[in-house]
């Protein structure tokens, strides 16, 4: 009789120890992937990211503080979260900080409330869609980078990566007072063709030397920031006070790597409100790698995106 006891006692351990297993496994599972809705990946998710952006500018303006240091957006249909290069505790109403201030977040609804418009989000400008991470949509902005943003892959996918930043650029509420420079062989037609060309904040030039002198000619007059208004910001981004360099009108280049200038020189006429992409590999700035899956490896940032801007627009 106590055999049976005994393995009835033995089986009900063995159940619940599988049981226990079973329960393990799938808490270390990763959650499956959310989808984002229609909200979040079409054009009126850049009108919430826009209307954020300048109330931000009008909160700052108002109250007379300087304009955050952030480096990223992040936008879900439940909130819009600014991601910040160092923190700030002291979020300006609406908007609350989170994470010790490395994030402020502010409901889209509190976005229709009355308060300031702000200027257009110039400062901001070069903040571009970079792709999905999971249901939120993610922007970056470029021009907080420390010298060159390349994006490396396979050719397909970092050519509709590349096409959709200089889209948004052009076409998107954020960038409404942006310059594209298409520089070399990426204005050959392959990458914006037809419509997409005819723009009149799109411009090519032989070389980057050429794109440069005729982007500073094009601001000849607008004051340069100051070496007191220069700022190291956080571990990865450099770049002046928002408010000292509100007047310059942002640039964005896009160049081959095969068509990089070796000479380090030439890249000193990229100004710190513009940002310089390059297709393919670049010695030094942020390194992006574009999957054959359609995600995008932003290396030190650290944004996990499961699927890169070019994947969002035909």
């Amino acid at each position: 009789m106590i055999w049976y006891v005994l393995a009835a006692v033995l089986g009900l351990a063995l159940i619940a120890a599988v049981t226990v297993l079973i329960v393990t496994e799938l808490r270390n599972r990763p959650p499956k992937p959310v989808k984002a809705s229609a909200a979040v990946t079409g054009r009126a998710a850049l009108d919430v990211v826009d209307a954020g952006l300048r109330r931000l500018t009008g909160e700052c303006l108002r109250s007379g503080r300087s304009l955050p240091d952030l480096y990223a957006v992040v936008y879900s249909e439940e909130r819009l979260g600014l991601l910040l290069a160092g923190a700030q505790e002291n979020a300006p109403a609406p908007w609350k900080a989170e994470q010790d201030g490395e994030r402020w977040t502010i409901s889209p609804a509190d976005l229709h409330r009355p308060g300031p418009e702000g200027e257009p989000a110039l400062p901001y400008a070069l903040t571009v869609t970079v792709g999905l991470a999971g249901p939120d949509r993610v922007l970056v902005d470029l021009s907080r980078a420390v010298g060159p943003v390349s994006v490396t892959g396979p050719d397909d996918e970092v050519r509709r990566m590349a096409r959709a930043l200089v889209l948004e650029a052009i076409a998107g509420p954020v960038g409404a007072l942006a310059q594209v420079t298409l520089v070399g062989s990426v204005a050959d037609g392959r990458l914006l063709a037809g419509d997409e060309t005819r723009s009149s904040r799109l411009h090519s030039a032989a070389s980057l030397e050429e794109a440069f002198a005729s982007a500073a000619s094009a601001n000849a007059g607008v004051p340069a920031a100051g070496s007191a208004d220069v700022t190291q910001v956080f571990r990865l981004i450099e770049g002046s006070s928002r408010l000292a360099v509100q007047g310059e009108v942002p640039h964005l280049f896009v160049v081959d790597a095969t068509q990089l200038p070796r000479r380090d020189e030439v890249l000193t006429g990229l100004r710190r409100t513009d940002a310089l992409l390059v297709l393919g590999e670049a010695p030094t700035g942020w390194r992006w790698k574009a999957g054959a899956d359609g995600s995008l490896d932003t290396g030190p940032l650290g944004l996990e995106i499961t699927r890169h801007a070019g994947r969002l627009v035909s």
